[in-house]
């Protein structure tokens, strides 16, 4: 078993849980978190929410001496069978990919065990997608 955690657009959580459904995946866990990768976050400026050149408003915002912040990011965590990793990941691949910065990682971490706690099952029954 694998663990897949994506960190995604807020905006983008609705959209990747449909797709994931659709395809036979409808158990996934999601927390709202914070953070920031190769743009360094954004300004403390009034932003859109998709800011297509966030680089140019990050490179002003720092000559005008403004703090960098994180921004708003939600994880989905979801574990599968290994022989449905790459089916997982191409989905929500290709639900959040725009091009522009922001769209996301995706990590794929081993599961030893998972136990259903209501049952007691253990294993990948335990996981029953």
């Amino acid at each position: 078993m694998k663990e897949v955690i994506a960190i995604i657009r807020p905006k983008m959580v609705s959209k990747t849980g449909k797709a994931l459904e659709a395809v036979g995946f409808p158990a996934m866990t999601v927390i709202e978190c914070f953070g920031r990768g190769k743009q360094k976050g954004y300004i403390d400026v009034n932003l859109p929410e998709c800011c297509v050149d966030i680089q140019k408003v990050i490179e002003e915002g720092e000559k005008q001496g403004r703090r960098i912040k994180y921004i708003p990011k939600r994880m989905i965590s979801i574990v599968v069978e290994d022989v449905d990793v790459p089916l997982v990941v191409g989905i929500i691949t290709k639900v959040n990919r725009t091009g522009n910065y922001g769209d996301g990682k995706i990590f794929v971490l081993p599961v030893d065990d998972a136990v259903r706690i209501r049952t007691g099952e253990a294993g990948e029954v335990a996981v029953g997608n």
